[in-house]
């Protein structure tokens, strides 16, 4: 065993002590990102070179900071993304909504779909889409100067094809200009109640940003009743919309999405831990 195995088996134990949830792939995410080299690659890194530095990412890992406020960055399906302080750190969760909106995307057979992401934060769901549906048009829509400072950045550096345009501005309000020509619509916002502060990880309630957490409303729901009223004035009839939520929101959010407003197909779909994670449904009146 090489020197940086040896201490990232050590801080893999004090990591454990600390309560992180994956002690080994943090200590070993850390380890990486200041010997700049991939996770893969630890084993090759030579003695000489062990940067000492990794002992201070440690302490504020142990400390309760994100790691991806340590490393600066984030990984989302295929993409690599610059976050810290500021912006909501981008979930695995999330990952499966975009892979239903990839999907769904596929099936409208749209030439050129138009995409909105509400409340984009670093962008995440906004360049997935673009990356891997080469030929949609996505709006991206952030209201946080500093959430929307860090999506630009990874806008500028990640939207090769140039298909991303970001507006700063309230969800609530933002593109009138493309009321009812929309394909699809998708938002992880805000949703978790006051009454469930206590039940948020420290790492998460300590440092995202409180926009990004607090959902509004007893049950945490207003930011979604806002998702909804936006995402039918924007929409085309047959669009369809997609709103993350938490595993103990589906059955509430489905409500949302009422007949008598022009939804129809409303369903609760799950992420990769078989739990309510996202209402997805299709809009059939103006």
């Amino acid at each position: 065993m090489n020197l940086l195995l040896d201490e990232i088996a050590r801080a893999t134990a004090r990591l454990a002590d600390a309560g992180a949830a994956s002690p080994r792939a943090d200590a070993e995410e850390l380890a990486a990102a200041v010997h700049g080299v991939n996770r893969g690659e630890l084993h090759k890194v030579p003695d000489s070179a062990f940067d000492a530095r990794f002992w201070e990412y440690v302490a504020r890992r142990e400390a309760g900071e994100p790691l991806q406020h340590i490393t600066g960055r984030a990984f989302f399906r295929y993409l690599e993304l610059k976050v810290g302080p500021g912006v909501f750190v981008p979930r695995p969760e999330t990952e499966v909504m975009v892979g239903w909106a990839l999907e769904t995307l596929r099936d409208m057979d749209v030439r050129d779909p138009l995409v909105v992401d509400l409340g984009t934060g670093s962008a995440a769901i906004a360049l997935s889409i673009a990356l891997e549906a080469p030929t949609a048009r996505v709006h991206a829509v952030e209201k946080d100067p500093a959430a929307f400072a860090h999506a630009s950045r990874n806008v500028e550096e990640l939207d090769e094809r140039d298909q991303v345009r970001l507006h700063h501005g309230d969800f609530a309000t933002a593109l009138p200009e493309l009321d009812g020509t929309v394909d699809l619509v998708v938002s992880n916002p805000p949703y978790i109640p006051m009454s469930e502060w206590e039940y948020v990880p420290r790492d998460v309630r300590d440092h995202d940003p409180a926009d990004a957490l607090w959902g509004g409303g007893d049950d945490g729901l207003d930011a979604i009743r806002v998702v909804e009223r936006t995402a039918r004035r924007l929409l085309r009839p047959g669009g369809h919309v997609a709103v993350e939520h938490s595993d103990r929101q589906g059955n509430p959010v489905y409500w949302v999405f009422a007949e008598e407003n022009g939804w129809r197909d409303v369903r609760n779909r799950r992420d990769l831990t078989e739990r309510d994670r996202f209402v997805t449904a299709r809009l059939v009146a103006d």
